[in-house]
């Protein structure tokens, strides 16, 4: 083999060769981080304004607070035929609840609740097992008077059940009467009939629920005889005061 061929092969004595300019490059793209949406501020006066808008576990700290919402209200209808809202009356501190269905004219006229012919009818039920406002917290699950004191419809429950749910908050009763079968919709969702379910006791976020009936459907059945609604009733409200006692 000549000097020439050996040379040929001796790499170490070539010069390196530069890199080609033709070689592919791999470049990694850099992945672009997601922007995440900016967060929209919950804005606490648009609560009055559309059912849509949420109201958040406590956005009020005072039923008079929830009441100057109230009286701006048009999450529903019923927003534009008030006269005023009705948040309730009695002891925001109370260890009963009573909820009723909705407001009548009585009620939309002086803004408090339970104040017409069926409202001096519970006053008086209440009074027979000496319960007063100090004892308990009066409200209804909406808070203006459907027209024609109708019951409230589904819509208008949903729509007022956010404010229903600060004010179980705000007063956090261990026990809760539901007078009618529209609040026993409005808390527990159950559609089923009054008489079948009043006088028993429901569990509900760690609360005792009681329906009965309503104080107007009781000026509707005069009747005491045994078994009669009113009968029924004192039954219920006497099992309601052994059971505040109990909490005593």
């Amino acid at each position: 083999m000549s000097d020439q061929q050996i040379s040929l092969f001796d790499l170490g004595s070539l010069d390196a060769a530069p890199p080609s300019t033709t070689a592919k490059t791999t470049s990694k793209k850099s992945a672009k981080a997601a922007t995440p949406e900016p967060a929209v501020a919950f804005d606490p006066a648009s609560i009055p304004t559309s059912a849509k808008v949420p109201i958040p576990v406590g956005t009020y700290d005072s039923m008079e607070a929830m009441k100057v919402h109230c009286a701006g209200c048009q999450r529903c209808d019923l927003g534009s035929t008030r006269t005023n809202p009705v948040i309730g009356r009695g002891n925001p501190q109370a260890k009963l609840m009573i909820i009723g269905e909705g407001p009548g004219e009585n009620e939309d006229l002086t803004g408090l609740p339970f104040v017409g012919k069926a409202g001096q009818l519970l006053d008086k039920i209440l009074d027979s097992v000496g319960l007063t406002e100090d004892d308990l917290f009066i409200c209804n699950v909406v808070k203006c008077r459907p027209p024609e004191n109708r019951k409230p419809t589904q819509q208008e429950i949903d729509a007022c059940h956010p404010y229903l749910m600060e004010q179980i908050r705000l007063v956090d009763p261990p026990l809760i009467l539901l007078a009618g079968g529209s609040a026993v919709i409005g808390l527990l969702g159950d559609k089923t009939g009054i008489t079948k379910i009043r006088g028993t006791w429901r569990e509900w976020e760690g609360r005792q629920c009681m329906p009965v009936f309503h104080p107007s459907y009781l000026l509707r059945n005069p009747s005491k005889e045994k078994g009669s609604p009113k009968w029924l009733m004192w039954q219920d409200i006497q099992e309601v005061k052994r059971c505040l006692e109990a909490l005593d």
